[in-house]
C-alpha cells in the first residue's frame, strides 16, 4: 500500500459541493452565491450577506430588517458567561479565550442540543451575534477595561467596533468595519473551515463545529497571518527600506508577509478592495506610512516575484485597515473569527444536507508484523 499517492495537505482535494462560494485564483476573483465580492463589499451589507450564505439568495426588505433585528436581539452574552470569563489569565491568547467562550456558551443555549433546521437556524443567528459581543469583551478585559454594551442603533460591524473601541465610529470607520467583515465572511474550505465540516460530519452541535474553526484559525499558518504582516510592516518602518527588506528576505530563503496564496495566482480581490479603503482611511485621518510603505512594498515584492504568481493577499492591507481604525492587532484573528462564524456555519448547514462522515486513510510505513516480546524478554 505504500505505493498510494498520498495528498499531504489536502491540494486540490474536493470533500463537498457547495453553492456558496466560488474561487477562480488564476483570474482573482471571488463569488459569494454567484455575486462579485466587489459588489457585495461596495452595495451590500454584513448582515445581508449573513442572510445569503445562510438561506443560499439575496433577502427581502422586509427579510433583510427581520433578520437584522434578531441579530441585533441576540447581541447580550449571559451575565454568567461573562462573569466566568473576567476569571480567566488575561495573559492567555485571545483566541484560547474565545474558543473557551464557545464553549461556555454553549451551555446556556436551549437550542444547541436540537436537531431540526429551525434549531440550527436560532442557533446561527445566536452565534454570529455573540461571537462579535464575545471577541470586543475578552479584547477589552485583555487591556484591562470593562466590556462596552451593544449599541442596538448600530450595525453588526459598527457595534462590534463600538464595543471594541469605547467609542462611536464615524460612517467611514462603520463602513471599512462593513467591508471588513464581509471580506472574511466566507472562503470555501480553508483550514478552518474543513476543521468545523469534520466536527460537524460526526453530526455534534453548531458551537462544537465553530469551536473547531476557530481552533484551527489560532495556527500562525492560517489566521494569524494578518498580525505578522502588519508587524512586519512595523518592523520596516518606511517606503524607503521597503526594497532592502524584500531583497534580505528573499536573499535569506524566508516568506514576505502579505504575499503569496494557496489559490490566488494573482492579485487577492479582496486585497484590492482592501487597498482601496486603506486609501480612503489614510485621507480622512490624514496618516498616509501604511498606506505609502504597503505600496512600496507591493512594488518590490511582485517585481521579483510576480513572475512566480506571488501576489499581495488580504493580509497585506487589512493589518493597516484595522489598525488605522483604532484596534491593536491581538483582536485580529478573533475578529477573523467573528467575522467568518456565518461561512462555518452555513459550509456545515450545507454539508448536512447529505452528510457522510469524514473520514480518511493514512499510508501505513511502520514495520512489518511482529511477535510482542514480554517485557522479561527485552534486552
Amino acid at each position: 500500500m505504500t505505493n498510494v499517492a498520498v495528498h499531504k495537505g489536502l491540494d486540490n482535494i474536493f470533500i463537498k459541493h457547495t453553492a456558496l462560494s466560488n474561487i477562480e485564483g488564476d483570474k482573482g476573483r471571488l463569488y459569494y452565491l454567484g455575486y462579485p465580492i466587489e459588489e457585495l463589499a461596495e452595495y451590500s451589507t454584513y448582515e445581508e450577506v449573513c442572510f445569503l450564505l445562510l438561506n443560499r439568495r439575496l433577502p427581502t426588505k422586509s427579510e433583510l430588517q427581520d433578520f437584522a433585528r434578531k441579530l441585533r436581539k441576540e447581541r447580550n452574552v449571559p451575565e454568567n458567561v461573562l462573569k466566568i470569563i473576567k476569571e480567566l489569565p488575561r495573559d492567555a491568547p485571545m483566541v484560547s479565550v474565545l474558543r473557551a467562550s464557545l464553549d461556555i456558551l454553549s451551555l446556556y443555549d436551549g437550542d444547541a442540543e436540537r436537531n431540526d433546521v429551525q434549531a440550527w437556524m436560532n442557533v446561527a443567528v445566536r452565534i454570529i451575534s455573540k461571537i462579535a459581543t464575545l471577541v470586543a469583551a475578552v479584547y477589552r478585559l485583555k487591556k484591562g477595561l470593562e466590556p462596552v454594551d451593544p449599541n442596538p442603533s448600530l450595525s453588526h460591524s459598527a457595534n462590534f467596533l463600538y464595543m471594541s473601541t469605547g467609542r462611536l465610529p464615524t460612517p467611514l470607520e462603520s463602513k471599512v468595519m462593513d467591508v471588513g467583515f464581509i471580506l472574511h465572511a466566507e472562503h470555501e474550505l480553508p483550514a478552518s473551515s474543513t476543521a468545523a465540516l469534520v466536527v460537524a460530519s460526526t453530526l455534534s452541535d453548531l458551537y462544537s463545529a465553530i469551536s473547531a474553526g476557530v481552533s484551527a484559525l489560532k495556527g500562525p499558518l492560517h489566521g494569524g497571518a494578518n498580525e505578522r504582516a502588519l508587524e512586519m510592516l512595523l518592523e520596516i518602518g518606511s517606503p524607503e527600506k521597503a526594497e532592502d527588506y524584500v531583497d534580505q528576505q528573499l536573499s535569506a530563503g524566508k516568506k514576505i508577509m502579505g504575499f503569496g496564496h494557496r489559490v490566488y495566482k494573482t492579485f487577492d480581490p479582496r486585497a484590492v478592495i482592501f487597498k482601496r479603503y486603506l486609501e480612503l482611511l489614510s485621507d480622512a485621518k490624514k496618516d498616509y506610512r501604511f498606506l505609502h510603505l504597503a505600496n512600496k512594498l507591493e512594488e518590490a515584492v511582485v517585481r521579483a516575484l510576480g513572475s512566480k504568481s506571488v501576489f499581495p493577499n488580504i493580509d497585506l492591507y487589512s493589518g493597516p485597515v484595522f489598525h488605522l481604525l483604532g484596534l491593536e492587532k491581538e483582536i485580529f484573528t478573533p475578529m477573523f473569527a467573528a467575522a467568518r462564524s456565518v461561512g462555518w456555519i452555513a459550509h456545515v448547514l450545507e454539508y448536512w444536507e447529505d452528510n457522510r462522515l469524514i473520514r480518511p486513510r493514512a499510508v501505513y510505513v511502520g514495520p512489518a508484523p511482529r511477535r510482542y516480546v514480554s517485557l522479561n524478554e527485552r534486552l
